[in-house]
């Protein structure tokens, strides 16, 4: 049986904004819900997958997290910087050249430089996956993720109707990036801060 700390841990890392979240929520926005699902259902597995990383080999997991923990944070927050470039940068899509939301596959591999999804899988490992099992951990882990990030996407997708005149497209885009840096400076400065 899952201890409350871990619904409570899943449920609050799955939910507060992160790079995730806020590419969810911008995905819902300029794609709709629909068209973000292969993105959200590639997060979902992609985290799932690092758990299962994590899980089954943690001894050699933390070992090598320690020695690669700077250089992983900085790979993935010069993705997200990127990100937010095109995010900053993104028009509507019909004024565009069909743009496409991220993709399932695209999805996955985001977890991969993804440093919020790498401490979550590492610490829900560390916590739970021993004393539950790891089968029982990843459905847990995926029945709790799974509505949390399903929020994000439909605020994006409601929000939509919203943000059809050109400027508040670009001020809703604008936030997000701008957001997506600010994650990514408090992630860039407590790796710093750890090493």
């Amino acid at each position: 049986m899952l201890d409350p700390s871990f619904f409570s841990y899943v449920t609050v890392m799955s939910i507060t904004p992160g790079p995730n979240n806020l590419l969810l929520a911008t995905s819902g926005v300029n794609f709709g819900f629909k068209r973000t699902l292969p993105m959200l259902f590639g997060i979902l597995l992609g985290c799932a997958i690092q758990m299962l990383l994590a899980s089954v080999a943690l001894d050699a997991l933390l070992h090598w997290m320690g020695a690669i923990r700077l250089p992983l944070t900085v790979v993935g927050c010069s993705y997200l910087l990127w990100l937010s470039w095109k995010i900053f940068h993104a028009g509507a899509p019909q004024l565009r050249e069909r743009p496409r939301p991220m993709t399932l596959i695209g999805g996955i591999c985001f977890q991969a430089v993804n440093p919020k999804a790498w401490l979550m899988v590492t610490n829900v490992a560390l916590m739970y996956a021993n004393s539950n099992g790891v089968l029982t951990v990843l459905l847990g882990f995926a029945a709790l993720n799974l509505p949390c990030i399903l929020i994000w996407a439909a605020l994006g997708d409601r929000l939509r109707s919203h943000l059809q005149v050109a400027w508040k497209r670009q001020a809703f885009n604008s936030l997000m990036a701008l957001s997506l840096v600010a994650t990514t400076v408090w992630m860039l400065y407590d790796a710093v801060l750890l090493s």
